[in-house]
């Protein structure tokens, strides 16, 4: 650890943030602080390099009793917490400014998964753990976790919750909201609230768990959770679809929901130029299907009843009626589990495979599911004719009203440079489009600070009123997470709160 406070931290003089340094250091030891550069850097941009920061310090407690020591020291001392699970996210909401004053808080050291039992159907784990082992211990006891993404390597519990992800269960099992029983998080203040015990009926007034769901850790930083398990799927039938169009898509979402009922657990859709960005940037990657189609939707069905041999049946069976009336083109049902997650890979590579092609805008938005393909359709060209050059994709959870609305920058556009320049007035109009259809700018990423903007220009003017009030009344200082999610100003004032006279 450097003994050398930053520079940056301009609203404090050297002395205090000596002191604060070395009174974190004695509370979380070399292994939970450090100012090393070369250590903090990963740590300090974003997963798609959008957003790169300073910090006073990169703290890693290793209990939810050091976190909320750590949070009264830094509210003593008027520092700043971002909060960082994986750093996977997709909004910048886990990086902090350029000032330097504050320090990152990452909960990855707290991993542990405390319990989990079959026989209650539940986990309860630390904010640190990352999707996949939860996956995979689950999968050891019979019991899965409902919730995945493409990201499930290094998004951790703590993130998801924080950002109320979704994913590709949300059709039948719902967000990370739906997943949660329980919660523990640290207040604004170093208090520890205490809502772990999972209980069907409770009237005690707020559910406040559900209020720190999705607030970004602006509200608090959750630390532990408990998790509903459900019992492993015996049954698995993904198939892939060729489509003429977007339209067929949503009817064919109708046909398999009825035909299927539960056992209908995703419904992505995949246009061709997505699709053949991820056959030219993945390697081994092949089409699944032998001609080209314009929409591609995978859908996957699972049951923890039926065995395999009879949920691809009934697929089977559901499909071909379809194919019969017209609304697709071909399909092949995945043969084996190894085919089944070449599929997913496909659907999975689009993201990197789009963002290997050059620059690009991309928003994660939702409007009702009953007007999906018209928004797709009416948007694509509306963008494309606005902004000469552009190629607009839109891609994903048709299943729930939620796709991914990429609009690639023309060739030779230079990264970094475009997305600051017309790609600013691009996501302008894709959001207003959006708005106008009845719909939502942020549908499972969050707002961070890539959408804090546009969240202000757009959103209910009531709804922005109230949670600024209730992000005054459990973070009067500002001190977690700042800049995100809402216009919040900064704290600048030299003087920290809890050394204020009480009039003040």
């Amino acid at each position: 650890m450097t003994s050398t406070p930053p520079p940056s931290l301009a609203f404090h003089t050297p002395s205090d943030t000596a002191a604060f340094l070395a009174a974190a250091e004695a509370l979380l030891g070399p292994r939970g602080l450090t100012t090393d550069a070369e250590r903090m850097d990963t740590w300090l941009t974003d997963w798609r390099g959008r957003y790169t920061g300073c910090a006073l310090a990169l703290a890693s407690p290793a209990s939810t009793a050091e976190v909320a020591a750590l949070v009264k020291l830094c509210a003593a001392h008027g520092v700043p917490i971002v909060p960082q699970g994986g750093n996977s996210g997709m909004a910048g909401g886990a990086t902090p400014d350029a000032s330097g004053r504050a320090i990152v808080l990452s909960l990855r050291r707290m991993s542990a998964i405390r319990s989990l039992s079959a026989e209650s159907g539940q986990a309860i784990c630390e904010a640190g753990v990352v999707l996949q082992s939860l996956h995979e211990a689950a999968q050891s006891v019979g019991m899965r976790f409902p919730l995945t993404l493409g990201g499930k390597g290094s998004a951790t519990i703590g993130g998801l919750i924080a950002t109320n992800a979704g994913g590709t269960q949300v059709l039948r099992h719902g967000t990370m909201r739906a997943q949660v029983l329980g919660l523990e998080a640290v207040l604004a203040n170093g208090e520890v609230l205490d809502l772990m015990t999972p209980l069907k009926k409770d009237n005690r007034g707020f559910d406040l768990k559900q209020l720190l769901i999705g607030s970004e850790g602006t509200l608090g930083i959750v630390t532990a959770a408990t998790l509903r398990l459900l019992p492993d799927a015996t049954g698995r039938a993904t198939a892939w679809v060729g489509l003429e169009g977007i339209v067929a898509a949503r009817t064919l979402l109708g046909r398999m929901e009825r035909a299927l009922g539960d056992a209908l657990e995703g419904f992505e859709v995949v246009p061709a130029h997505c699709l053949d960005s991820v056959l030219a940037h993945q390697p081994g990657a092949r089409a699944p299907l032998s001609e080209r189609h314009a929409w591609n939707a995978l859908i996957e069905c699972v049951s923890p009843t039926a065995d395999s041999a009879a949920l691809r049946e009934a697929q089977e069976d559901a499909l071909g009626e379809a194919l019969e009336a017209g609304l697709i083109s071909d399909a092949v049902i995945a043969a084996s589990d190894t085919q089944a997650e070449a599929f997913w890979q496909l659907r999975d590579g689009i993201s990197a495979a789009e963002r290997a092609r050059g620059p690009a805008m991309q928003h994660d938005i939702s409007v009702p599911v009953e007007t999906m393909p018209e928004f797709i359709l009416a948007a694509v060209p509306d963008v494309e004719a606005a902004f000469p050059g552009t190629i607009a994709v839109a891609f994903g959870h048709l299943g729930d009203g939620n796709v991914h609305f990429h609009v690639l920058a023309p060739p030779g556009a230079a990264r970094g440079v475009w997305e600051e320049q017309e790609g600013k007035a691009v996501s302008a109009r894709v959001h207003d489009l959006v708005t106008r259809w009845g719909g939502s700018i942020s549908a499972e990423h969050g707002i961070g600070q890539m959408k804090v903007d546009e969240l202000a220009r757009l959103h209910d003017p009531v709804a922005l009123a109230v949670m600024a009030r209730v992000k005054a009344a459990l973070d009067p200082a500002n001190l977690l997470n700042p800049g995100k999610l809402l216009h919040v100003p900064a704290p600048t004032d030299p003087e920290p709160l809890a050394r204020r006279p009480a009039n003040a």
